[in-house]
């Protein structure tokens, strides 16, 4: 069964890409913590990030790294977070936010509600870093 992010890969589901290369995506939570907050997947799709490949999760990292360091530009911060909770969307993925301190990233907090063009505008903010 294809997850949302895989409909996301395919392009049957639009998204506002940050980042891509041929193993992994990035782009805009669409109920973001932070402006800036980005998932990050595999392309492959699998349900549990621990079931990845050691190889795989290498690049995965690597990948998120080169994605933080452009949030991190774009949305000048202390640091930027990284969590993976894993139990919404049965595809593995990383939430890497922008993050002044640990109440920055308290999931239980109400999301932000972005237009359109606010993530569209933060997108491009993250491409070009």
């Amino acid at each position: 069964m294809a997850t949302i992010f895989s409909k996301i890969i395919t392009g049957e589901i639009p998204a506002h890409k940050v980042a891509e290369n041929d193993d992994f995506l990035a782009f805009l939570d669409l109920f973001p913590l932070r402006k800036g907050h980005v998932l990050v997947i595999p392309k492959k799709e699998t349900d549990y990030i621990f079931d990845m490949e050691d190889s795989e999760i290498s690049e995965f990292m690597i990948f998120a790294k080169m994605v933080a360091k452009k949030i991190k530009t774009a949305f000048p911060c202390t640091k930027v977070g990284m969590t993976v909770i894993g139990l919404e969307v049965p595809h593995a993925h990383i939430h890497l936010i922008p993050i002044n301190g640990i109440a920055d990233m308290n999931f239980a907090q109400e999301k932000l509600k972005l237009s359109d063009q606010e993530l569209k505008d933060i997108a491009s903010l993250i491409a070009k870093a």
